[in-house]
């Protein structure tokens, strides 16, 4: 039986009391904690709209409208595991190199002590540190739902370090196995036609929007499956993989997306798989309409949270 549980809305009001991830405690001995929900309040990658270090303090006050029991398997984590918020990982706003240093001694720490991370950004560049922090010795699968596949190499004069990059630096780090890696829904214009071209020297798996519609949701799906089976994955989903009409509160938007919907669909269908750590990036508070993107990605992370723990 599980210890620590989400503070009842039935007998404290949803708009009441300090906001944590899904109105869960904060607790900081990971020793206690099977799985944790933690901020990283950073966006120091960022090339287009700013503003996604804001992210984590909007979506943990969205995530109160969340409640404890999936809809469709009437479970819930909590009856099943300990989850807790654990507060936010310490970053530097004024320096990249040190930040990345942080989030990756954060998650170091994490790793050490088997807990479960599920990451609330932030852009995406903090799937990086948080791979090298959770990295175990060899590398692992990654499923990425996103609009842009992030592998470019360098931005403005051969700087590395954006958050269009940080997956080309996760495999030439070998912190991700390009065989077992895919990446789904890419869409929109490009700069150059050979944009996609050394992912797919490398041999990670891309799937348009275009071709997810022409496979269909199953075929699709297995695909997926077909390439990560029972590999170790790690989950990295960037709100803008949905259609700004839904999440308009992100730094590059992609017209021609998923619907929420879609999105619910394609996670809950991803239980089969062994995921060692997730996160929900490039939500940006300062660009949001009536905080329907923080909404979003606070259900996006419930979505996830349940897939992890197989209660979806």
């Amino acid at each position: 039986m599980t210890k620590i549980k989400p503070l009842s809305s039935m007998t404290t009001p949803r708009f009441a009391d300090i906001a944590t991830f899904f109105r869960l405690p904060i607790e900081k001995d990971l020793s206690k904690l099977d799985y944790c929900i933690c901020g990283v309040p950073w966006d120091g990658g960022t090339t287009n709209r700013p503003g996604a270090r804001h992210g984590p303090r909007e979506i943990r006050n969205a995530s109160s409208l969340v409640r404890l029991y999936h809809p469709v398997s009437l479970k819930s984590p909590y009856d099943k595991y300990n989850v807790a918020d654990i507060g936010d990982c310490p970053v530097n706003p004024a320096d990249l190199d040190n930040s990345l240093e942080k989030i990756k001694n954060f998650y170091f720490n994490i790793k050490e002590n088997n807990t479960i991370p599920i990451s609330i950004g932030g852009d995406h560049l903090i799937s990086l540190p948080i791979l090298r922090g959770i990295n175990r010795d060899k590398p692992i699968g990654l499923f990425q739902f996103d609009s842009h596949s992030d592998t470019w190499d360098t931005y403005f004069g051969g700087y590395k370090y954006t958050h269009g990059t940080p997956f080309r630096r996760a495999i030439e780090e070998n912190l991700v196995d390009p065989h077992k890696y895919v990446i789904l829904g890419l869409r929109g214009s490009l700069y150059d036609p050979n944009d996609l071209k050394w992912a797919k020297e490398q041999g990670v798996t891309l799937i348009t929007i275009d071709e997810y519609y022409d496979m269909g949701f199953d075929k699709c799906m297995q695909k997926v499956f077909d390439v990560l089976k029972d590999t170790e994955t790690y989950f990295t989903f960037d709100i803008d993989g949905i259609d700004p009409t839904f999440a308009p509160g992100t730094g590059t938007p992609e017209v021609g997306g998923f619907s929420v919907r879609e999105a619910q669909l394609i996670i809950r269908s991803l239980n089969k798989l062994n995921f060692v750590g997730g996160d929900v990036v490039e939500v940006s508070p300062p660009f949001d309409v009536n905080n329907l993107t923080s909404h979003v990605a606070a259900t996006i992370a419930f979505e996830m949270l349940c897939t992890m723990t197989k209660t979806n």
